[in-house]
Formats: structure tokens, C-alpha cells, sequence
């Protein structure tokens, strides 16, 4: 190879270096350039991906939370919910997680202070199961003062409605001379004793009632006592007072010496003695802290009596007046299915004569839980509430947005078939459906009587500080015809026996 073409193909190899030198930078700068240029921008593209992504499950599940953070709703019926006598009741529901709605809302809970199948009952015919109203319709025929006080009763006093009675009540008078008579209405106003010559026979809708003149007296005071019972269910019934304590009501004045003119000495009214000003009881109630009942059995044993006369009693009397009414309140519910979506609270009114006779003297529909005129009286109330919605069902374990959303696995969790499924030895035999008893076996369940046998298991389950007085202990009912009830009450009240064979806690 000459010098010359040597040299030319060192030049070009050169060149050739060069190049590749220079491609190389070039690719390397480039290469630089699209990782500092494009490199944020796939990143954030990538970034953006993976957040939308992260941002759509974190939305949905933001949405579950949001949701289940949501509370229950409850609506309330009333002329007036602003004068503070339903604070309780908004509080203790306020406590539960409920949140106030409308009419118009998809409610779990309606809260009427009135009575409201008069004018909203459009609303109340076609309630999903989970929905609760606390009024049972025709409740009417327990707490209408006039219907109540003329029942037939072992311990109602004799009344006669005016004016149908008034024949009737002359010929009564002819016979007790010496017996004294209070009139009265349905507005329980105006209560004073009256010359037999001085009562008004013509006066709708009143009636004239027995007035029981020695009454039960502590340090001189006639009281009245004031029971908190609830009815969950008609037809069958199921009837629970509240054992936590009871309202004790004091006349503010002396009974003795005895003056018909002075209405404070034998009426009880709004401005009443409160047991921490009765000398007697106040050391218990306030200084030791014992309930309104404690307190009263405390003196009542101290004076050598037993107290437990007046409570059996009591639930007798609360028995017997509910049973008279149920097939009335049942007629009514009828025209709203199978009222398995109602309750009421009704407060008994109850006054003891000398003896520790108890004498039913009315039921109060929406009774006062009002704390404005006795503050202390502020823990009873929210009592009776708190354990009430537990009672119904309302204050669940199961939290959700609506007592509506319970998945099936959840309403088993509370309480499944094997848990109301009774006395195997008898359901093994039962190869129809007509032996009465039968009918408990889950082959036979209708869907009426699994819901039935389903509230009442909750109902035993969540009681709380409720007892149950029907259907009573079983006790009672193995001493009781039950041909003389309801084929409904006659199945529930065979159901209360079975559990109570398998578990003895069902036994009252």
C-alpha cells in the first residue's frame, strides 16, 4: 500500500472514530435530553394511572365509610316540637346515632306525641319490616280514660260512663250510701269529690268513679304510682313493665284532717311532692341512692308489710287490662297488616288503699318524660327510653345507616332458626301440621308466626331492665286454661314453655 493511500484510509478511519465519537455523544445527549424531558412527563403519566386508580378504590371506599357513618333516621309527629317536652327522648336518640328526619325521609323510626292514625294513616299502611312506630293503633281502647274506667276489672274502681250509666249509677248509689265519687273526663282536669245531688248526668263523654277514701298514706301524703309498661305485640300479646323503678307522684298537702274542698289532699297533680322531700324516703332516695321503688319497699317492710302484694298485684291489673282490649286494639290493626311494625309506651297510674290494695286509675298514651319541673326525675326517663329501643329493637347492636340495610347474614348473627326451633322430641313426631303444638316445628312455620316467635327471642335477648308480664312465667302459665286465649297467645305461650324446658332463664 503506497504512503499515499495509507494515509487516506488512516484519515478515514479517523473520521470514521470521529463519527461514531460524535454519534455516540449525540445519543448519549439525546438520550439525556428525553430522560430530563420526557421522563417526568411518563412518569406523571404513570403516576397519574396509578393514582386515579388508588383515587377510585379510596373513593369507594370513602363512599362505604360515608355511608356507614350515616345514621339512622327518625321523624317526629307532634303540634309542637319545640317546648322541651320531648328533649329526652331527642337525646337518648341522639345517643344511639339516630338523625332527625322528615315526613318525606326514608325513616327507620316514627315518634308520635299525638295520635297519629287519624291523620297520617296513609303513611302507616304499607311500613317495610324494618320500619317502628311507637303507637299501636286502637291504643285507644286502653289509654281513653273513659273506656279504661268503666271496664270490668278486678282492680279498677266502679265507674259508670255518663251519661248511659246514669240509671245504673243511682241504683250503685242507692246501695253504698256512704261512698264518695270524683267525676272526670278524658282532659283529667278538674278532679274534686262531689255531693252525689252536685254530679252532672248529663255530662258527654265524663264518668263518676268510686273514690277510694283510706288510702295508703307515707308521713301523711296520698301518692299515686306510675308504672312504665310496654306492649310489643297483639295478638299474639307481649306486655313488659319497666323494673328499674317506677314514678312515685306525692300530694303536696296532708291528707288528714280531711277537707273535699282542698283538691291538693287527694289529687295528685303537675306541681306534686317529689319522693326527696317525703321525710320517710328521702334518706333512702338521696342519701343512700336507692330507686323510687327500693325506697318505698324499704318503708313498707319497716312497717312489717310486704311490698311484693302491691307489685303482683300491679302486673295482674296491667294483665288484666290489656288482654280485655286486645281483641279491639287487634280489629284496628288489622286495616295496617299484621302490625308488627308498632309498640307503646303507656304509663299505669295505680293508688293503694290502707290495706296495699292496688286500684288502677288510668293509662297515659305519650305519658310526661319531661324533666322541666323535677330535674332529678331526668335519669328515669332516659331509663325507660334507652331500655325501650333496646326492648323494640331500635337501639341495635348491628350499627347501620338504616335498620333497612341488614344483610340476611347479620339478621342470623342475631338470631337464627335454631335459636326459636323448640322440643325436638315432640317435632320429630310431627308428620302434619294440625296437632297444635306442631305448629311451633319449623316445618310448619308459617311466615307470620317465624316473625312472631323472631321479635320475641330479640325482645327476651335485648329486655334489659324490662320484665316480662305476659306472656307471664311459666310457672303461671302451667296453672293457667289456655283454651280461654287466642290460638296466637295459646302458641306463644307453649313456646315460652318449651325454652323454659331447655333453658331455665326463659322461665320468666
Amino acid at each position: 500500500m503506497s504512503e499515499i493511500e495509507r494515509k487516506e484510509e488512516e484519515t478515514i478511519e479517523a473520521k470514521t472514530f470521529s463519527g461514531l465519537i460524535l454519534h455516540t455523544k449525540v445519543k448519549v445527549i439525546f438520550n439525556t435530553l428525553l430522560y430530563v424531558v420526557l421522563g417526568p412527563v411518563l412518569l406523571y403519566g404513570i403516576l397519574h394511572a396509578i393514582l386515579h386508580w388508588q383515587s377510585h378504590c379510596i373513593s369507594s371506599e370513602t363512599k362505604t365509610v360515608t355511608i356507614e357513618k350515616e345514621a339512622p333516621i327518625f321523624w317526629i309527629y307532634a303540634n309542637n316540637t319545640e317546648t322541651g317536652y320531648l328533649r329526652h327522648v331527642l337525646l337518648v336518640l341522639e345517643r344511639l346515632g339516630f338523625q332527625r328526619g322528615s315526613r318525606e325521609s326514608s325513616w327507620d323510626l316514627l315518634w308520635a306525641h299525638d295520635y297519629p292514625f287519624t291523620t297520617i294513616s296513609n303513611d302507616l299502611t304499607n311500613l317495610k319490616r324494618h320500619q317502628k312506630v311507637n303507637h299501636f293503633p286502637g291504643c285507644g281502647y286502653i289509654t281513653n280514660k273513659v273506656l279504661l274506667s268503666t271496664t270490668e276489672g278486678k282492680h279498677l274502681p266502679a265507674a259508670f260512663k255518663i251519661p248511659d250509666d246514669a240509671d245504673t249509677f243511682l241504683k250503685y248509689v242507692a246501695h253504698n250510701p256512704n261512698k264518695s265519687f270524683v267525676q272526670k273526663s278524658n282532659s283529667h282536669r278538674g278532679i274534686k269529690i262531689y255531693e252525689t245531688s252536685e254530679l252532672n248526668l248529663a255530662a258527654k263523654d265524663t264518668f263518676i268513679q268510686e273514690f277510694i277514701e283510706r288510702p295508703y298514706l307515707v308521713d301523711g301524703y296520698k301518692f299515686d304510682i306510675g308504672v312504665y309498661t310496654v306492649i310489643t305485640s297483639v295478638d299474639p300479646l307481649r306486655v313488659y313493665t319497666y323494673k328499674g323503678d317506677v314514678l312515685f307522684r306525692f300530694c303536696p298537702v296532708k291528707y288528714y284532717p280531711f277537707d273535699p274542698e282542698n283538691v291538693d289532699k287527694y289529687v295528685v297533680g303537675d306541681d306534686y311532692l317529689p319522693i326527696w322531700k317525703v321525710p320517710s324516703l328521702q334518706n333512702y332516695y338521696s342519701k343512700l341512692g336507692f330507686s323510687m321503688k327500693d325506697s318505698f319497699d324499704a318503708y313498707v317492710k319497716s312497717r312489717g308489710e310486704d311490698p311484693w302484694k302491691v307489685w303482683h298485684n300491679i302486673h295482674e291489673a296491667i294483665r288484666d287490662i290489656t288482654l280485655k282490649k286486645e281483641a279491639q286494639i287487634k280489629q284496628v290493626v288489622n286495616r295496617y297488616g299484621n302490625g308488627r311494625n308498632f309498640f307503646e309506651l303507656v304509663r299505669f297510674d295505680f293508688s293503694l288503699d290502707e290495706n296495699l290494695n292496688v286500684f288502677t286509675m288510668e293509662a297515659n298514651m305519650s305519658p310526661n318524660l319531661s324533666s322541666a319541673h323535677f330535674p332529678p326525675n331526668q335519669l328515669l326517663y332516659e331509663q325507660v327510653l334507652f331500655n325501650l329501643f333496646a326492648l323494640v329493637g331500635i337501639g341495635q347492636r348491628v350499627k347501620k345507616n338504616s335498620l333497612s340495610i341488614r344483610t340476611v347474614k347479620e339478621q342470623e348473627m342475631e338470631v337464627a332458626d335454631k335459636n326459636i326451633v323448640i322440643a325436638p322430641e315432640l317435632c320429630a313426631l310431627c308428620e302434619d301440621c294440625f296437632r297444635l303444638e306442631c305448629q311451633l316445628c319449623k316445618p310448619c312455620f308459617t311466615d307470620e308466626m317465624k316473625l312472631i316467635l323472631t321479635q320475641s327471642y330479640l325482645e327476651n335477648q335485648n329486655k334489659m331492665d324490662y320484665y316480662r308480664i305476659f306472656p307471664p312465667s311459666v310457672t303461671e302459665i302451667n296453672n293457667m286454661s289456655l283454651t280461654n286465649y287466642t290460638l296466637k297467645n295459646q302458641l306463644l305461650m307453649r313456646w315460652y314453655q318449651r325454652k323454659c324446658e331447655s333453658d331455665f332463664t326463659w322461665c320468666t
